[in-house]
């Protein structure tokens, strides 16, 4: 039987600059091919040039046949009778794939009546029962909802469902967990498989996450500069790769199972958190705003951190880690609970003492891009912080050279802007901004959550070097568990602005006792594909998404998504819903506490 897809031959330039080059690929009847590569390799272009998708600046050149007809270069109406019947696509920001002004229902409903001879209302019901397929709670009620008024992974389970709408060939899914949390992650590829399982459509999975292709896909397609380097089944290309860049690309990615040997911390403690809390008001109105309510984004966060120590925070989006990172950098009373930082409580400081702390903490930003000012080059941008310190002219000119060979940079590039470096060599001029002023303790909010797998591991590599010659703590935030197991010493879980766990980290990843905990851990995939598939198996996923943290809750705040309390007898039941889990140190904060392998 011949493929149901095959590519040929694939050139795409984008006004005259090559992006995907001489691309040949097959796709056959009901099979997950992964097609994977850094930022830049050209999937997202060969995907969206199956579909004729690509803007009006794209030039495409060779064969894309869908059942042998030839899609490159076809007539606009016979692509738009192609797309969403026989070929759909699954975007990677749902929320701009979908028009905002109409409601969730209306827009798949149309998709289905542009492709069937269905009424209004067949449309409507089809709608509602294909929502019902993704696990939408509530799907007639929802399916009059808004784009805006579904959180992201309800979004991407909506585009999916939309995806499904008329029973396709092949569905294309471009990067479509890219924005969501672990746990969100394994919901919506739990739901592709599903989709796929209900269509008998043939997949075609674009992904940077090895993870997710080691455990969905039946072969992989490794892409690279605009060319496909590889190809095989995906045990082939994990465990016996061929190509020197896939060798390189599989030694680069973090892996939750391979622990590296932390070192107990033996200095003293830099930072000491207890019942942190912060609000921020919910208002509402245009011209004149009225307080309607709180946001309770921090709501009992304890934690501690030694000299020489990384402590990893950890939580979905909305957990309260950057709002509890931000308290912490304010140097000023904490709205509730206490901090202190290198012995000093923050209720009481006074000017001059928060200027000397100052110095003494420091933080590396998420988007390296964004946290450089892009008028300022770079040898400026690593002195401003010296100048803010009082430091003279010539102790500046001797400490910006120091600075950019410490992270790896030539120092004759202080005279260039952020727009002339990579996008991790930009993360590492962050990084010696922020040693600029010789911190003790450095706070990392998501350091290399933007950066391609290879740079990512020089950047990790580079810290831990750091750490390791300048004697300092870390406090690293991040929603990449395999990051965080092989770069912290402890790991602190929150979960709606609360301490649920904290331990060492290979105690906490290797028998979590809070279900949350156990929730997240088994949520990560693994880029093996014979341990993730089996490892689906006993997958536990959480249901719906986190709750609002507009409403305090009695009592345990995690018991509606709990696995464990269905099993639970009634008056364990009770006590979750009435009496919340006291944290005190390394622990769970859990009535009934069970550990679970789970890596």
């Amino acid at each position: 039987m011949s493929p149901i897809l095959q590519v040929t031959d694939l050139d795409v330039d984008f006004d005259g600059r090559p992006a995907v080059r001489g691309v040949a690929l097959t796709l056959e009847r009901g099979e997950v091919l992964g097609l994977v590569g850094e930022s830049g390799s050209g999937k997202s272009a060969t995907a969206l040039a199956v579909l004729g998708l690509l803007p009006g600046t794209a030039q495409v050149r060779g064969s894309v046949r869908l059942d042998g007809q030839e899609l490159v270069g076809a007539s606009e109406k016979l692509l738009t009778r192609i797309r969403g019947s026989r070929v759909s696509m699954v975007f990677q920001d749902p929320l701009s794939a979908f028009t905002p002004v109409y409601r969730i229902g209306d827009q798949i409903a149309e998709a289905v009546r542009a492709h069937q001879d269905a009424s209004r209302e067949q449309a409507r019901q089809r709608a509602v029962e294909l929502l019902d397929l993704v696990g939408i709670p509530e799907p007639a009620l929802r399916a009059r909802a808004f784009p805006h008024e579904f959180s992201g992974g309800m979004r991407q389970r909506a585009m999916i469902a939309m995806a499904m709408a008329n029973d396709p060939d092949i569905i294309l899914a471009d990067e479509p967990t890219t924005a969501l949390d672990v746990t969100i992650q394994a919901q919506v590829l739990d739901v592709l498989r599903t989709a796929q399982r209900e269509t008998g459509a043939a997949l075609l999975l674009v992904s940077h996450d090895l993870g997710v292709i080691a455990g969905t896909a039946d072969r992989v397609a490794v892409m690279h500069e605009g060319r496909v380097v590889e190809t095989g089944t995906a045990v082939d290309v994990f465990e016996r790769p061929q190509e020197p860049y896939t060798k390189r690309l599989l030694a680069a990615v973090p892996r939750m199972d391979t622990p590296r040997a932390p070192r107990p911390p033996t200095g003293e403690t830099v930072l000491k958190v207890r019942g942190l809390t912060r609000t921020f008001p919910l208002l509402k109105g245009t011209a004149f705003k009225r307080r309607i309510g709180s946001v309770y984004a921090v709501d009992g966060v304890d934690l501690d951190i030694r000299r020489g120590e990384t402590l990893a925070l950890v939580g979905e989006s909305g957990s309260g880690k950057s709002t509890t990172l931000f308290e912490l950098l304010e140097l000023a009373p904490p709205e509730g609970g206490s901090i202190e930082l290198f012995g000093n409580d923050l209720a009481g400081l006074g000017k001059a003492e928060a200027k000397s702390l100052r110095r003494r903490v420091q933080i590396v930003f998420q988007d390296p891009m964004a946290s450089l000012d892009p008028r300022m080059p770079v040898g400026d941008i690593l002195a401003e912080p010296l100048r803010t310190q009082g430091a003279d002219r010539a102790t500046i000119g001797r400490r910006v050279p120091q600075l950019l060979a410490q992270v790896g940079l030539d120092p004759a590039h202080a005279e260039s802007y952020p727009h002339e470096f990579s996008g991790g060599q930009r993360q590492r001029v962050g990084i010696a901004r922020a040693l600029s002023v010789e911190p003790e303790l450095l706070v990392l909010d998501e350091p290399v959550s933007a950066l391609d797998v290879s740079v990512q591991a020089g950047v990790l590599e580079l810290l831990q070097r750091l750490k390791e010659e300048l004697g300092l703590a870390y406090l690293f935030v991040s929603h990449d568990l395999s990051v965080v197991r092989n770069i912290a010493d402890r790991v602190s879980v929150v979960y709606l602005g609360r301490t649920v766990e904290a331990g060492p980290v290979d105690e906490v990843f290797e028998r979590p006792r809070h279900p949350y905990t156990q929730a997240l851990l088994s949520a990560v995939p693994l880029p093996d594909p014979v341990r993730e598939r089996a490892r689906q198996r006993s997958r536990i996923l959480l249901a719906g998404d986190p709750p609002s943290p507009t409403r305090r809750y009695d009592g345990c705040r995690f018991r509606a998504r709990c696995p464990l309390r269905p099993h639970l007898e009634e008056r364990e039941r009770r006590r979750c819903e009435q009496e919340a889990p006291v944290f005190e140190g390394d622990g769970a904060a859990c009535h009934f506490p069970r550990v679970r392998e789970v890596v």
